[in-house]
């Protein structure tokens, strides 16, 4: 089964906040001013872009981040 356009932008977006997370720990890895947002939009492709919106980029972060504090 094939994932949908939205589930396909959630992994997009998911995957771009772990990467930037991981870039942001190390200062020299990340260009100075970036910000998540910008990050996430840079790694989405065009054809997803029409979906994607602020609210679900926070939707996504909030997600990510309480399941990794569980983890901790």
């Amino acid at each position: 089964m094939a994932l949908s356009d939205r589930e396909r932008l959630l992994v997009v977006i998911s995957n771009a906040i772990s990467v930037y997370s991981m870039y942001a720990k190390d200062p020299q890895t990340m260009t100075k001013n970036k910000s998540m947002v910008d990050f996430v939009l840079k790694a989405t492709p065009e054809d997803l872009k029409k979906d994607l919106s602020i609210d679900l980029i926070d939707e996504v972060f909030a997600f990510v981040s309480k399941t990794q504090a569980e983890l901790s």
